[in-house]
């Protein structure tokens, strides 16, 4: 295999209501790039986005919650055609229902069907680069987070937080699942791995494994 010819491009975004966390990783040699978790705001930031040179190929969902979905709404008056949208099945009727934004108010038109429907352990290519997507289930059914290794950093949207970890209250969470998620496939991580979720600050294996007060007891 050729080694990349570059370094990958990483870029957050803090945007929407709830203070989301997007996410785009690009490589720079092919100027192919992803989105993950796009929010509501994310319309507004594309223009510098595309300025850049940035061509999206896919946009990456880590869950179907309203909060890390509405950007798409943004992204389908801007991007033509709209590039293919992955989610794992099992977020599938939470998608479609609407990601729960009627609990704020939010009724919108159905969203836009998953042109790929994401499997655990695929890898999905940014140019000379690959995520991995691991099914991660607790905060909703179908939860995943992207790993990459030359990044370092895992994309986990609401799994956990820094000494924190998602709401289990909504329907389909559930905390003991959400735990062990938790434990099986976040810990397991090497420990110097960023953990870049879906609000607020980002933290590392390491720091959460040793500090995190969910996890122990």
């Amino acid at each position: 295999m050729t080694p990349p010819t570059s370094t990958p491009i990483l870029r957050s975004y803090a945007i929407g209501q709830m203070a989301n966390n997007t996410y785009l990783v690009a490589d720079p040699a092919s100027n192919h790039a992803v989105l993950i978790d796009p929010a509501m705001g994310i319309g507004k930031l594309l223009p510098g986005i595309t300025s850049e040179g940035w061509q999206i190929q896919m946009i990456l969902l880590t869950h179907a919650h309203f909060d890390h979905t509405y950007g798409i709404y943004e992204l389908m008056e801007v991007l033509e055609p709209l590039p293919p949208i992955a989610l794992h099945p099992r977020d599938g009727s939470l998608y479609n229902g609407g990601g729960l934004g009627e609990l704020m108010g939010l009724f919108r038109d159905p969203f836009p069907a998953v042109q790929h429907p994401l499997t655990d352990g695929e890898s999905l290519p940014v140019g000379q680069y690959t995520l991995t997507a691991h099914h991660c289930p607790g905060h909703t059914p179908g939860h995943v987070f992207f790993y990459s290794r030359e990044l370092e950093a895992a994309f986990v949207g609401d799994i956990i937080f820094r000494r924190s970890i998602g709401r289990t209250d909504l329907p389909g969470g559930s905390q003991p699942v959400l735990l062990q998620s938790i434990r099986e496939h976040i810990l397991t991580l090497p420990p110097q791995t960023r953990l870049l979720n879906g609000h607020g600050a980002e933290t590392t294996v390491a720091e959460e494994a040793a500090e995190n007060p969910f996890l122990f007891g």
